[in-house]
């Protein structure tokens, strides 16, 4: 009986392991994302630029994620 409630605890210890692993996984992702989606944002413009499609590389090239969304708030989504 004793070893059935030792073998429980550790499993459940073990998918809070887990758990947490994934949490802190997913919080760096987003803070690499945050950082560098500008940077990101203006590559794959840039590359749907070299496929042809001159509506890529658009004002929002120029400007900052913030500016955009704050652009994207005020006027609403642009139609391409």
């Amino acid at each position: 009986m004793r070893n059935r409630i030792r073998k429980r605890g550790l499993r459940g210890q073990a998918i809070v392991e887990y758990i947490i692993i994934i949490a802190i996984i997913a919080v760096a992702a987003l803070t690499i994302l945050g950082i560098f989606s500008d940077r990101i944002r203006a590559m794959i413009s840039g590359a749907a630029t070299e496929f042809g499609s001159n509506n890529a590389s658009s004002e929002y090239d120029k400007a900052t994620s913030k500016e955009v969304l704050q652009k994207m708030d005020k006027d609403g989504v642009p139609e391409f």
